[in-house]
Order: C-alpha cells, then sequence, then structure tokens
C-alpha cells in the first residue's frame, strides 16, 4: 500500500494513500504563488502540507505494472507541478528523501527510481541504504519474512536518522 511517511526529528506520521483517490494534476497552473493545489477534491493539500513542514520524506509504493501505483504517481506529479510553480519558496528544498517498495515479481527498481527523482527534482537529501530498499513478496504479509530487505530497510531508517541529526547540527558529518 503507498504511504507517505511525514517525519520530524521530534515524531513521525504515516499518511497511507491506499483506498483514497488523489486525482492527476489538471495542469491549470493555478498553484502559482499559492503554495499549494487549489483544488480541494482530494487530500492532496493536506498531505502536501505536512510534506511541506516536515523534516524529512518516506515514500513507499508497491510494484503495479512494474511501476509505482496510479495514486502515488498522481499524488507525486500534483506535488511536483505545486514545487515547481513555487519554485522560489523552496517547499521542499534541503529536505531528506527516501523511497521504499514492495515487489512480487519485477519492477521494484523502476518504482524506486520513479520517486527518487521526484526526490532529485526538489533538491532534496537522498538516503541511500547496504542495498536497493525493496522487498519481495508473493502474498500480503510475505513481506515480513523476508529478512534481507528488513534489515535493508531497518539501515535505511538508520541513515535517514543520522542525517535529520546531522542536519540539525546533532551530529558531526
Amino acid at each position: 500500500m503507498e504511504t507517505v511517511y511525514s517525519l520530524r526529528m521530534s515524531h513521525m506520521e504515516l499518511v497511507q494513500l491506499s483506498g483514497k483517490i488523489i486525482e492527476p494534476c489538471k495542469a491549470c497552473w493555478a498553484c502559482g504563488g499559492k503554495r499549494n493545489c487549489v483544488h480541494k477534491n482530494d487530500l492532496f493539500q493536506e498531505i502536501f502540507e505536512r510534506m511541506t513542514q516536515a523534516d524529512g520524506i518516506l515514500l513507499g509504493s508497491p510494484v503495479y505494472t512494474a511501476n509505482i501505483s496510479a495514486n502515488m504517481q498522481a499524488f507525486l506529479e500534483k506535488a511536483a507541478v505545486v514545487t515547481d510553480m513555487n519554485r522560489n519558496e523552496s517547499l521542499l528544498r534541503h529536505k531528506v528523501g527516501a523511497a521504499v517498495t514492495a515487489a512480487r515479481r519485477r519492477g521494484a527498481l523502476n518504482t524506486l527510481d520513479a520517486m527518487n527523482h521526484f526526490f532529485m527534482l526538489q533538491e532534496m537529501y537522498m538516503v541511500g541504504s547496504c542495498y536497493w530498499p525493496m522487498a519481495y513478496e508473493q502474498m500480503p504479509g510475505d513481506v515480513g519474512k523476508y529478512e534481507e530487505g528488513l534489515g535493508t530497510m531497518r539501515r535505511l531508517g538508520q541513515n535517514m536518522a543520522y542525517l535529520l541529526k546531522c542536519l540539525k547540527g546533532g551530529a558531526d558529518l
């Protein structure tokens, strides 16, 4: 299920897109100077506002047809347009970002690539791990049995926490 984690040094917030509708960007450009999408027909505005307040953002999407889910695609496209139309505001610039995925067969790298490209276009710092942050499963619940993938995810979380701490002046790079 697609998720957006909004991380602040004091707490973490989970936003699940699964089961919700995120409408695609209408390319109306009305968001220019507004710092958010002007359309209020989905949860985008609320989620995006949380992201702009966060220190770090962790995106997660399952692999559907060798790429990110439709909801994640719509969300990232809308967010990219809002940030582009408000480039002088630096809405996501210098935040920490990481992406994770779960796949049954193939497409995990495509999925990570799509989310990581979003981070790069926002001038965010991306966190890495000891391997690709993905897990493979066939049935719901199988990911919890994939020890190598879970270890990679743990390391990703540790690295993200370290970088967030460094950026806040709590550790040396």
